[in-house]
């Protein structure tokens, strides 16, 4: 039955998608509508703050994990950065680079690599400042660079999410399915409108490709990078000269000992998908997440131990504590949001409003998509794109990962009605919003890194992507609802 608290949370989810709209923060209307909600649901005004404090409190215990996962790779970094062995990694691919052609797809595949297990954001300023003047010189324009790193990073590697499995987490818990599900089909997804968006990339950058040792190239290679990173990394790297020979062996080794952990960890987490899952214990949920984490702080202690045997207790607290910084800033405002959509699940809802265990909890959305299932078109093509559309919606105000929560539990709710997997539609709509948001489309995102490394304007990167990644998203959306 509908009830006026049904007819509130439908007017508070159309309040944040026009605030998304307006490229505006949706925290105060989500927290206000998750206060008059548990107040109207209730009948009373004290149930109305208490809803606002559990509904945080519940989605901070759901996506906990989130948090660590995101803490420990980011340390994992700093660690590296300290004995120079985030530096060594990259350096071996500088050869590589012959060409302006070889460059672009060079930049891609490390970006790809990178950005599976670091995310982009900590991976831009190592590949910023050692590649991208290296493939300028070799040719490539720097705009070229920009959009092959944006949508390599920001776009292929962040919108599956396959390793840390954050974006996989929030759609399935607001879609109501096992995040292995959407994982696997938002890798496919991932790949096929990242592989449509960087072939258009590289056709629209082939004939602006010169020849390296150009004097025009040659300038462009000047061009200053971010201030600020050019400065860190150029007194990094005198830094790294000046450690005890010892540390530099052991940054040596490191630089070969991560790449080859991590590579370990995706063969075992393959492996376990086709068919070794039972011997291994499989990798489903968070246990994929739990792995590489594991994995990653047996590496800062070791790192850490390298740089300073003496000093390792208090390094790897500094970086720790660095982690849960960058964990904050990047998905503290996700906590509020998902609080209010998880309040729209009957799975959530009834620790939300401090209900009885014999009272039965409400589903808001669903309820709300059931009453008027007779309006909604039986059309999976519709349903899917309306889908990807409130993605790429949700992604209008600059994080990628904000917009998953509704895009979830639409797609939990509409599934159904339209005789699509929720995983499906959820996997969709993480396209949108992480392709969106995360860093290709909107000038105001992280896309603004990018921009700065390669000297280029945010706006006009913005502007060039926005073919290419909008031609990929609307073909493996069609292929999404073809095979599955």
């Amino acid at each position: 039955m509908i009830t006026f608290a049904h007819v509130m949370y439908a007017l508070v989810t159309v309040s944040v998608i026009v605030v998304m709209l307006f490229r505006r923060g949706v925290i105060i209307p989500t927290l206000l509508g998750t206060f008059l909600i548990g107040w109207i649901y209730k009948g009373d005004l004290i149930s109305g703050f208490k809803a606002v404090y559990n509904a945080n409190l519940t989605a901070a215990k759901e996506l906990f994990t989130i948090f660590l996962i995101i803490t420990f790779m980011v340390a994992l970094l700093a660690s590296l950065r300290d004995i120079g062995a985030d530096r060594r990694m990259i350096r071996p691919i500088q050869k590589l680079i012959v060409n302006g052609h070889v460059a672009f797809f060079v930049l891609a595949f490390v970006t790809y690599v990178i950005s599976l297990f670091f995310w982009p954001t900590p991976a831009v300023p190592l590949i910023g400042a050692l590649l991208i003047p290296a493939a300028i010189r070799a040719g490539l324009p720097a705009m070229g660079a920009a959009m092959a790193i944006a949508l390599a990073g920001q776009g292929m590697a962040l919108s599956s999410d396959y390793v840390m499995q954050i974006a996989p987490m929030l759609s399935a818990k607001g879609a109501g399915v096992p995040t292995a599900s959407v994982a696997d089909k938002a890798m496919v997804l991932s790949l096929i409108t990242g592989g449509i968006s960087i072939a258009g990339a590289y056709i629209m950058n082939r004939k602006a490709i010169r020849k390296a040792g150009a004097t025009d190239v040659l300038e462009e290679a000047k061009v200053p990078s971010s201030a600020v990173s050019t400065v860190e990394y150029a007194e990094a790297a005198a830094a790294v000269e000046t450690l005890h020979p010892s540390v530099i062996r052991w940054s040596k080794i490191f630089a070969v000992l991560v790449p080859l952990s991590m590579l370990i960890v995706m063969a075992v987490m393959a492996a376990s998908k086709f068919g070794g899952g039972s011997a291994m214990g499989g990798f489903e949920g968070g246990d994929g997440a739990a792995f590489i984490g594991g994995v990653a702080v047996i590496l800062l202690i070791l790192s850490c131990t390298v740089f300073s045997k003496v000093r390792a207790l208090d390094k790897i607290s500094d970086h720790l504590t660095e982690g849960f910084v960058f964990a904050f800033k990047a998905m503290g405002p996700v906590i509020p949001i998902a609080g209010f959509f998880f309040l729209g699940n009957a799975d959530f809802s009834k620790s939300i409003l401090s209900l009885g265990d014999n009272v039965q909890a409400p589903a808001f959305l669903y309820d709300i998509v059931m009453s008027i299932q007779y309006a909604i078109p039986s059309n999976g093509f519709i349903t899917a794109f309306g889908i990807l559309i409130m993605g790429i919606i949700a992604g209008l105000e600059g994080s990628g990962f904000s917009g998953l929560p509704l895009t979830g539990s639409l797609s939990g709710a509409l599934g159904p009605t339209v005789g699509i997997d929720p995983s499906t539609l959820a996997a969709i709509g993480q396209m949108g919003s992480v392709w969106s948001g995360g860093g290709t489309l909107i000038a105001w995102s992280s896309l603004v890194a990018v921009a700065g490394f390669a000297g280029v304007s945010a706006i006009d990167l913005a502007r060039k992507n926005f073919l290419p990644v909008m031609i990929g998203l609307a073909v493996s959306t069609i292929v999404a609802i073809l095979i599955w």
